[in-house]
């Protein structure tokens, strides 16, 4: 599983010119999953997601957390993740965790934040989706578990 994640100041995503899901401040959270991924692995990866300290205090020190600030996170599913590009010009997919299990476990993470009191945006599974995102800092992580 791997997670790009973005601080940011806002971001939404368009499905046919339609917003279908949108946040304020918060996180922006790409998510892939690989073959060989479990469903074990999507509730650490969640509260690690919810306590990372990476929002600035008082003093301009990043040491609140997302849970802290009570944000939200839009989720969006992101299968090029796995995209292998080593060999040739054309990325292979073929680590990538197939569709139906993918759309499963990315449902279940995104209910693990909804079940942590996380307000959860997202965007829509396997669509064509434009997201748009506001990143502040530039703050972006890239989480593996």
């Amino acid at each position: 599983m791997k997670v790009c994640l973005q601080r940011v100041i806002s971001a939404k995503v368009e499905v046919d010119e339609k917003t279908v899901g949108e946040i304020g401040p918060g996180l922006v959270l790409l998510v892939g999953f690989h073959t060989g991924d479990e469903e074990s692995q999507l509730k650490p990866m969640a509260e690690k997601i919810a306590a990372l300290r990476i929002f600035e205090d008082d003093a301009g020190k990043m040491n609140r957390s997302l849970s802290d600030l009570g944000l939200a996170v839009l989720i969006v599913s992101q299968f090029t993740l796995y995209g292998d590009t080593r060999k040739g010009r054309r990325p292979s997919f073929s680590e990538a965790l197939a569709p139906d299990e993918a759309e499963r476990f990315y449902l279940q993470f995104c209910r693990l934040f909804e079940n942590m009191g996380v307000t959860v945006a997202t965007g829509v599974f396997g669509a064509r989706m434009l997201v748009k995102i506001n990143n502040s800092g530039p703050v972006t992580f890239m989480l593996e578990g």
